[in-house]
C-alpha cells in the first residue's frame, strides 16, 4: 500500500496556499519555517509530484497543487467531522453550530425562527453569519460553517440538501403603476422591461432573470440594488418593478410605503428555501431539527 499523506502536511500546504510566503504560512501554523517547508517537501515526496514553486522572491502553487489544496480541504474537513462526531455523539443538540444564512432571507425569517430554536432546544447556541450564497458554500466546505439556509435552485455540488418549503415571487410597483393591476398579475413585457434587480451575485437576480426567462434585464441607467432594502426604495421612487419573494412581503418589508404587491399568475414563479450541510457533517441530528422547526415555522406563518 503506497504511502499516505498526514493531516499535519496537508495543514501546512493549506496554510501556504493561503499566505503564498513560507514564513507566514509558518506562524499561521504554529511552527518554525523550517519545520513547515520540510513538511511540505516530505507530502511532495510522498506524493511523488511538485506541489509549489519556490524561489527568492516568490511562493506559487503548480497546477497540480492547486487541485491538491482543493481535495485537501475536503480531506481535513472529513477528518474534523469524524472527530465532531466521536465527541458530539453522546450530546446532541448542544454546544454551538455555524449557520450561514443569505441576505434575502436572514431579515424576514430569523426574527421567527431563532426564538423558536432556543425554545426547542435551549443547550443550542447558533452564531450566525450573513453573506452570498456562493461565500456561504465555500465556508461550508472550508468548514468554517456547520450549515447553510439558501435558496434553490443553485448548483450546491455534493452538498448535502434538505429542502424545506417553496417561496414565491411577487411583483411589487407603485400604487398607480399599471403594472399592478388585477389579483394575480401575468408576466408581461410590458413590465419585465422595467424589472429592477439586485447586484451580481445574489441568487435572488438569478431567480428574477429565471422567472422573466431572459438572461438580461435593462435596469435604469444601470442601477443595480445592493439589499431588498435599497430595490424596495428604488420601486418606491418610481424607477421600475421589482419581484420579491413572498417572506419579505409578509414581514412588512413595504409598511409605510406608497407600494402595492401582487401575486403572479399561475405557473407562478417561485425559490426553494433550503438547509444545507456537508455530507460529512457530524451534525447530522442538528441539521435534521433545525430544518423541522423552520419548516413548522413556516407553516404557522
Amino acid at each position: 500500500m503506497a504511502a499516505l499523506p498526514s493531516l499535519r502536511q496537508l495543514r501546512y500546504l493549506l496554510a501556504l496556499a493561503e499566505h503564498l510566503n513560507f514564513t507566514r504560512a509558518a506562524q499561521a501554523s504554529f511552527v518554525s519555517q523550517s519545520t513547515l517547508s520540510t513538511g511540505l517537501k516530505e507530502l511532495e515526496s510522498t506524493l511523488g509530484v511538485q506541489l509549489v514553486e519556490r524561489d527568492k522572491q516568490n511562493v506559487a502553487l503548480t497546477a497540480v497543487g492547486e487541485e491538491v489544496v482543493a481535495r485537501a480541504r475536503q480531506v481535513l474537513a472529513a477528518a474534523e467531522d469524524l472527530s465532531d462526531f466521536a465527541s458530539d455523539a453522546s450530546r446532541p443538540m448542544q454546544g454551538q453550530l455555524r449557520l450561514g444564512v443569505i441576505p434575502t432571507i436572514a431579515p424576514f425569517l430569523l426574527p421567527s425562527v431563532m426564538p423558536a430554536l432556543r425554545e426547542e432546544f435551549p443547550a443550542l447556541q447558533l452564531a450566525l453569519r450573513e453573506d452570498l450564497t456562493a461565500h456561504l458554500l465555500e465556508r461550508l466546505r472550508n468548514r468554517q460553517l456547520d450549515f447553510a439556509l439558501i435558496a434553490l435552485p443553485y448548483d450546491t455540488g455534493d452538498l448535502r440538501v434538505l429542502p424545506l418549503y417553496k417561496d414565491k415571487f411577487w411583483l411589487v410597483g407603485r400604487e398607480k403603476d399599471p403594472a399592478i393591476t388585477g389579483k394575480a398579475i401575468q408576466l408581461s413585457s410590458n413590465w419585465t422591461e422595467r424589472l429592477l434587480l439586485l447586484e451580481e451575485g445574489h441568487c435572488l437576480r438569478d431567480h428574477a432573470l429565471q422567472a422573466c426567462s431572459a438572461t438580461e434585464v435593462a435596469n435604469v441607467d444601470g442601477m443595480e440594488a445592493t439589499s431588498l432594502l435599497t430595490l424596495v426604495q428604488m420601486v418606491a421612487s418610481g424607477m421600475g418593478v421589482a419581484l420579491l419573494p413572498e417572506m419579505a412581503i409578509h414581514s412588512g418589508l413595504l409598511n409605510n410605503l406608497a407600494l402595492k404587491s401582487r401575486p403572479l399568475a399561475p405557473p407562478a414563479p417561485e425559490r426553494v428555501i433550503a438547509l444545507v450541510t456537508r455530507s460529512t457533517s457530524a451534525h447530522m441530528a442538528e441539521f435534521e431539527a433545525i430544518g423541522q422547526v423552520i419548516s413548522a415555522v413556516h407553516k404557522k406563518r
